[in-house]
């Protein structure tokens, strides 16, 4: 299945992406998802990955075991700074 993944300030930096379409096995969690960027991007990127939040169809992600579906959406989100 495919899943569309959108990255955000330093994590669009460190991916050298604004968006891309990933694909994963079915029944895939964001947990699989994430280690499946994060092995594409390299360790520069890991490290960002580790620093950020994720939303799933706009819906904060607490649970990285989460299933994902065919077109989901998942935004990287990395903490941002500022006032």
């Amino acid at each position: 299945m495919t899943v569309t993944v959108r990255y955000y300030a330093a994590a669009r930096a460190a991916a050298g992406v604004e968006t891309e379409a990933v694909e994963v096995p079915p029944g895939a969690t964001v947990d699989i998802l994430l280690k499946t960027v994060g092995a594409t991007h390299g360790n520069d990127f890991g490290r960002v990955l580790g620093r950020c939040s994720f939303l799933l169809d706009e819906v904060a992600v607490r649970d990285r075991e989460l299933s994902l579906h065919d077109g989901a959406l998942l935004d990287v989100l990395p903490p941002f700074a500022g006032g």
